[in-house]
């Protein structure tokens, strides 16, 4: 079994000596140095370019992820669980010993009930019961599996979206793109191994949701764009033609090869990989953006328009960059908190989602994609099932943020199709059946590729990191 532990304990200190050693020598090589170990663009972070591919911990069922984050917390109650109950007391106050205890971002726990107002109805023969907004996804429902009882300990935007890609509440550690990355190598030659696609307003935690903490900036995410060039300072300036490039890029690269070799920091052949990928990827990444070789029915499929800053974009963009071996795909979309008017707001957000989610997971099983690429949907939390009305904040029928239970989907790479796991009680507030907290969801994921998430680790200041931190167990229910 390959033991995916690395100890930087000792680079650093091998550095820390040799920079009070070579101290004497003048201040140009300290700047140097400093130039040399500085930040690095955009487009060089996660430069995966001879990041070899390694071998899982046990067989994977999956080889890649596309994960679709659906950031600001999508209602759970109005798109996957439907509550008779709920509707029945619709306005009626929620029973004291439901809320004993609870905490709330923006009403008080005695908030009145509110129902759904779409209706539900069943699809395939699995029988799974999705809201009026998901007629597309409906369509797939045979394919997917839903787990109706995950938790999470957070309750506000940030923090819990960084504890769904890292682990951790707080910012600073690597995110799972990250963790995959360093497990597992990538297939990518000429792009990234981790790739970010957002669409939206932008995510609450930002580049904390796929940066790498304390590991190499090599395993850092690399956000994408739908317009112009596709990483930042990708392109090269203005009269600086190929040949002129190659010549200045194999200088510096001799120059940080010497540093290298004086001070031993893994950034410096972060910062190699990272020019030599960025060079390459001067070629490969228009290539990826450009829609003009898809069949017109399959940008109609997915609701893809050329240039657009969409979902069905970065839908088809990720099917697209997987059959380029990238090995993990981010697709956040943003604006799903709906404090009030839930029911607008979740009509829009599924008149943009909807449509291209059902059609990746159609078009990935058509291309033979889907068995060992594992598709994830989901947000950070779930939605009250308490009416939010705020007249000074100009709020209402909306929902407020709801960590104790809430809805995702899976499908492919090893994903057991046609269920569903856990389930809520009859107000659809707590988890009835089943529980399933953030950790199990991670450690499920690395279990689908053939990582054990017990030893994936990583050393940093002494002791040994791992992504589901000292928790996490799998889910057994959803792997085939």
């Amino acid at each position: 079994m390959p033991n995916h532990q690395r100890n930087s304990t000792n680079l650093r200190a091998t550095t820390r000596r040799q920079f009070f050693e070579d101290c004497g020598v003048g201040l140009g090589k300290i700047a140097l140095a400093g130039m040399l170990s500085g930040g690095i663009g955009a487009g060089a972070h996660a430069a995966q370019a001879g990041f070899p591919v390694r071998a899982p911990h046990f067989p994977a069922r999956a080889k890649r992820v596309i994960y679709l984050f659906m950031a600001g917390a999508p209602s759970q109650l109005d798109l996957f669980d439907a509550k008779p109950v709920l509707t029945r007391y619709d306005g009626s106050p929620v029973p004291e010993d439901v809320v004993k205890d609870q905490r709330y971002a923006f009403i008080n726990p005695d908030a009145s009930l509110m129902a759904s107002p779409f209706s539900f109805s069943k699809h395939g023969e699995s029988g799974a019961e999705l809201s009026e907004m998901l007629p597309h996804l409906g369509a797939v429902a045979d394919d997917l599996a839903f787990v109706k009882s995950v938790h999470t300990d957070q309750f506000n935007h940030a923090p819990a979206q960084i504890f769904f890609n890292t682990g951790s509440g707080q910012p600073g550690r690597p995110s799972m793109g990250s963790w995959v990355t360093y497990g597992l190598g990538s297939e990518a030659e000429d792009l990234p191994g981790f790739v970010v696609l957002s669409s939206g307003s932008g995510t609450s935690a930002g580049g904390a949701n796929w940066g790498c903490g304390f590991m190499p900036t090599e395993y850092q995410g690399v956000p994408f764009r739908a317009k112009g060039d596709a990483v930042l300072n990708l392109a090269s300036p203005p009269g600086v033609d190929r040949s002129m490039e190659r010549a200045s890029l194999d200088l510096i690269g001799d120059l940080n090869r010497e540093q290298h070799r004086v001070v031993g920091d893994p950034e410096i052949e972060a910062r190699i990989s990272a020019y030599e990928l960025a060079y390459r990827m001067q070629t490969s990444a228009p290539e990826a953006l450009d829609f003009g070789a898809e069949d017109p029915r399959t940008l109609e499929r997915y609701g893809a328009k050329p240039g657009d800053n969409s979902f069905a974009n970065n839908c088809l963009l990720a099917r697209r960059l997987i059959e380029r071996g990238v090995r993990f795909i981010n697709c956040y979309h943003a604006s799903w908190d709906h404090h009030s008017d839930v029911e607008g707001g979740v009509k829009a957000k599924c008149r943009e989602t909807d449509q291209a989610s059902a059609a990746l997971i159609a078009d990935l099983k058509e291309r033979g994609l889907l068995d060992d690429t594992l598709v994830i949907w989901g947000g950070e939390f779930g939605r009250t099932p308490m009416v939010e009305s705020n007249a000074t904040l100009g709020r209402s029928r909306g929902r407020d943020h709801h960590p104790q239970a809430f809805t995702m989907w899976f499908a492919g790479g090893g994903i057991k199709p046609g269920i569903t796991v856990g389930e809520t009680d009859e107000l659809g507030f707590h988890v009835a059946d089943r529980p399933v907290h953030v950790h199990d969801i991670q450690a499920t994921i690395l279990h689908l590729l053939g990582l054990d998430h017990t030893q994936l680790t990583y050393r940093h200041q002494g002791r040994d990191f791992r992504l589901t931190d000292v928790f996490g167990e799998l889910v057994p229910e959803l792997i085939a």
